[in-house]
């Protein structure tokens, strides 16, 4: 990592998602739905109030993932369908941003895990010997592709929800 990541405050935001069960291979799958997301509060006149993001909700590495592929709205929006509604949770987060392209995020995900462990810091999570249950994990992607093609200069928020210990 090129910057320290950082421990923030943040608020419960209300969000609508689409949300799927996929292996890991499957991942570019979800964020590929951002954009029906969008149609859909778009159909229903609501407004999104911030970057579209990948939310992890439970992590199988050989396995079974459970992610969310989800934009922050301004006011809350009844769910239907393939989208739901629900609330980012409030509190304290480790932030990291990092610019260059998504490939990268792998290695960048492992870097802050590290960071987090010599810090002492307890992520919101379960885990078992097959799978981690985060209660939010997120890669909130700041950089719209049609307006900046160099993948060099995209820029990704990892935001990693804090135990209410840490």
């Amino acid at each position: 990592m090129t910057s320290e990541p950082y421990i923030e405050e943040r608020p419960a935001v209300p969000y609508a998602a689409i949300r799927q069960d996929v292996t890991m291979d499957g991942l570019a799958e979800v964020a590929d739905r951002i954009p029906e997301v969008f149609m859909w509060l778009s159909d229903r006149g609501a407004r999104p109030a911030g970057a579209p993001f990948l939310r992890y909700v439970v992590i199988d590495m050989a396995g079974r993932t459970v992610v969310e592929a989800g934009v922050p709205v301004v006011e809350p929006v009844e769910g239907e369908g393939e989208v739901l509604a629900e609330t980012l949770p409030a509190g304290r987060y480790a932030t990291y941003t990092h610019v260059g392209p998504p490939d990268e995020l792998v290695g960048v995900t492992a870097a802050m895990l590290g960071w987090g462990a010599r810090e002492g810091l307890e992520w919101d999570m379960t885990a078992t010997s097959e799978e981690e249950r985060w209660a939010c994990r997120l890669e909130i992607y700041r950089t719209d592709p049609s307006e900046q093609p160099d993948m060099d200069q995209w820029v990704t928020d990892l935001a990693f929800k804090l135990s209410r210990g840490a």
